[in-house]
């Protein structure tokens, strides 16, 4: 009877181990370099006027690499590829300012958030200041610009059914086209939106009076299949939310425009 109860016991312990899978920390730890998928818009990631990386981001990849003890290299990718390059293992992490979304969650996995953002909307002056409220962006004569693959895209498509959406590769395309008055208005993350008008007051202005259309909670996306990854990108952000690390890197970047807003290049 001791025999069967062991040899039973022995079977489940078989089956729910997993025979074989692939484990990003070994794989970061014996290559010595955290690879991070990552994608350029302001303030989360964004080049300075030397070309060198910087934005909230890059402060949280660096630190997330010292703290493993390895070298961070940054993957730049196309918003609307960035999953699929992590699927295809071009990277070890996204870490990208991507919102947690149900549709998402069905191909990658989302650690705990780190941080907690919203959209905004920029219009052009000439084409939409005499609108009244947010109902007068949907109409079918009204186009909207967003980042293609993007939160905002989807929410445009939710709030303004009846507009056009014009799709970009990256944030700068579609607020330059609000700005050459092409695009009535463009979605994007905050404060985004807010930097672009104050440097542009003459042809831009804040809809919806700068209130936020939506709010997002901000993940690292994992690949499926490794609990232990995502366990321990999840802890790591859990410690430093409780020090206060995150918080602290979040307000420079996004509270304290003036202290970095002339370092990063144009066109951004």
């Amino acid at each position: 009877m001791a025999v069967a109860v062991a040899v039973a016991a022995s079977s489940v312990v078989a089956t729910t181990a997993p025979a074989s899978a692939d484990s990003v920390l070994e794989d970061i730890l014996k290559r010595g370099k955290l690879r991070v998928g990552m994608s350029t818009f302001v303030p989360w990631a964004m080049r300075d006027n030397e070309g060198n990386l910087i934005g909230f981001e890059i402060d949280v990849a660096t630190k997330l690499a010292e703290d493993m003890g390895v070298e961070v290299e940054f993957v730049p990718t196309a918003w609307s590829g960035i999953i699929p390059a992590l699927i295809a293992k071009k990277f070890d992490v996204i870490v990208g300012g991507m919102s947690i979304t149900p549709q998402r969650n069905l191909t990658v996995n989302f650690t705990i958030p780190y941080a907690h953002s919203g959209q905004t909307m920029a219009a052009n002056t000439e084409l939409a200041g005499d609108f009244k409220d947010l109902a007068d962006y949907n109409d079918s004569a009204v186009t909207l610009a967003c980042r293609r693959g993007a939160t905002p895209c989807n929410l445009a498509e939710k709030m303004f059914p009846k507009a056009s959406i014009r799709r970009f590769d990256d944030d700068a395309q579609a607020f330059q086209e609000v700005a050459n008055g092409n695009a009535h208005a463009t979605i994007a993350s905050a404060p985004k939106p807010e930097f672009t008008v104050e440097a542009n007051p003459d042809i831009l202005f804040m809809a919806n009076g700068g209130e936020a259309l939506s709010s997002n909670d901000e993940a690292f996306g994992l690949r499926k299949g490794d609990p232990d990854a995502l366990n321990f990108f999840s802890n790591w952000i859990r410690v430093n939310t409780t020090n206060g690390w995150l918080q602290e890197t979040h307000d420079y970047w996004f509270k304290g425009q003036t202290a970095w807003k002339d370092m990063v290049a144009p066109d951004q």
